[in-house]
């Protein structure tokens, strides 16, 4: 990433943090340049280009200021409610006036092609624009195994439903895992079946022998941020991993939905790890623009590629969507907006720590140590009643999301925890929050039943 585009970054995450007012102005270019310690024509081209997305505005002889311009309607504290359970991005740094230039420019390129059925993998010049993004991800693959797919859930219906040559029927999944996914795994009657997955990761032994005589013809994991428990499997887990869906002839699928959104490194997916053409890297760009974007990707071993389009059957993606998602990438805004929206999302769980130590000094709730992504699990005591506490907070307009969802209906070894989402929490309401929750959680111990 260049110098310009990362101090651009961090200024407009600062404006949006509210460090630095509507109408303010900003340090002076040298100012700016002895503190990020580069060039003064480095922080110039940082200034250009917020100057460019109407975010600052220049002075002649004066300065560049911040532009003073209504913020998002939306606000994450609306009516007083404090939201730990929604899970999409937060509205205030959603990057309207970026995706309208890319709308603008898409239809200035492919015109009337944009608005034709397309095919069935997808924008052609959109594949070839994620060859590259994948790869900086360490997920290299060729074009013809990457297939655009309106969101991560279409292409896990549709690996669900494909036969795989391994002939094999029932899908691993961990447990806890994204609900979603489960219930409709339930609703499909599919073949499904559950390995015990804790914030310290999964038991190797227990998955060796599942791939050894379970029948299992994938499992679905998430590698890193794991929804709920929000922790990521270590290098050597990855490593392992891989390494036994190759002995057993079992294929992974990785759902890899929170990949843009961490700032840990070193964390490659599994699918760096395959040898075998054993993996299938699943993207989501939803949780990172827009949700109603409905913008994924799926990434194949080439032999997996016709069943996949087969049981795909038609282009199901808008064509206008995928071009300005291309023109998004190409031109560096993706990038430029993933750092905000990590850096935003990090903020916001270091608070959330914070908070949990000044509060949590008995112990009541037990937190593991998960610094990036979105979720954190608060773990209760398996006396407590739960469906009582999430009423008792519901009352006090806290929101939040109960374990037992992350379950398979039949899976019985469940941990008992609240999941804990910082996407829309504002800082400012986070203290409020986790001080409630732990009170609440203290009155409920004093009466388990």
């Amino acid at each position: 990433m260049p110098k310009y585009v990362d101090i651009s970054c961090d200024i407009e995450h600062k404006i949006n943090k509210g460090q630095y007012d509507s109408g303010q102005k900003l340090p002076s270019v040298r100012e700016a340049a002895e503190r990020y310690g580069c060039s003064v024509n480095t922080v110039a081209r940082a200034y250009g280009e917020l100057e460019k997305r109407h975010i600052v505005y220049a002075i002649a002889q004066s300065g560049y200021y911040v532009v003073d311009k209504p913020r998002n309607s939306y606000k994450s504290d609306k009516a007083g409610i404090i939201d730990f359970a929604a899970v999409s991005p937060d509205p205030s740094v959603f990057p309207y006036l970026d995706f309208q230039h890319c709308l603008n420019q898409a239809l200035d390129t492919y015109k009337v092609e944009l608005f034709t059925c397309g095919d069935a993998e997808g924008l052609e010049s959109l594949r070839h624009a994620l060859v590259s993004h994948l790869a900086s991800d360490q997920v290299f693959a060729r074009l013809e195994q990457i297939v655009v797919t309106p969101g991560a859930n279409r292409a896990l219906e549709i690996l669900t439903k494909m036969p795989f040559p391994n002939g094999h029927s029932v899908i691993l999944v961990e447990q806890p895992s994204y609900d979603i996914y489960l219930r409709f795994l339930e609703a499909e009657g599919i073949p499904v079946r559950g390995i015990a997955r804790t914030t310290e990761g999964v038991d190797l032994s227990e998955l060796e022998e599942q791939f050894k005589y379970g029948d299992i013809k994938f499992f679905y994991t998430m590698s890193r941020y794991h929804s709920p428990l929000g922790s990521s499997y270590s290098s050597e887990e990855r490593r392992a991993i891989a390494r036994l869906a190759s002995k057993y002839d079992v294929y992974i699928v990785e759902d890899d939905y929170m990949a843009d959104l961490g700032e840990q490194s070193g964390l490659d997916p599994i699918y760096a790890y395959d040898r075998t053409s054993h993996a299938v890297y699943v993207k989501s760009f939803s949780k990172t623009i827009f949700p109603g974007l409905r913008l994924g990707a799926a990434v194949l071993p080439q032999h997996l590629v016709e069943a996949f389009c087969v049981n795909k059957r038609y282009a199901d993606t808008s064509q206008l969507s995928q071009a300005a998602l291309e023109v998004y990438i190409k031109s560096g805004m993706y990038e430029r907006h993933k750092r905000i929206v990590s850096r935003q999302y990090t903020a916001r769980m270091h608070a959330l720590h914070e908070s949990v130590r000044r509060h949590n000094r008995d112990g009541v709730i037990d937190i593991p140590d998960v610094r990036y992504g979105v979720y954190v699990p608060f773990k209760l005591p398996q006396s407590l009643n739960l469906d009582r506490l999430i009423e008792r907070l519901a009352a006090k307009n806290i929101i939040v999301v109960p374990s037992n969802r992350a379950y398979l209906t039949n899976y019985w070894d469940r941990d008992k925890f609240l999941r804990i989402s910082i996407s829309r929490t504002l800082p400012n309401h986070i203290e409020e929050g986790v001080r409630t929750i732990i009170e609440e959680v203290r009155k409920e111990l004093r009466f388990p039943y």
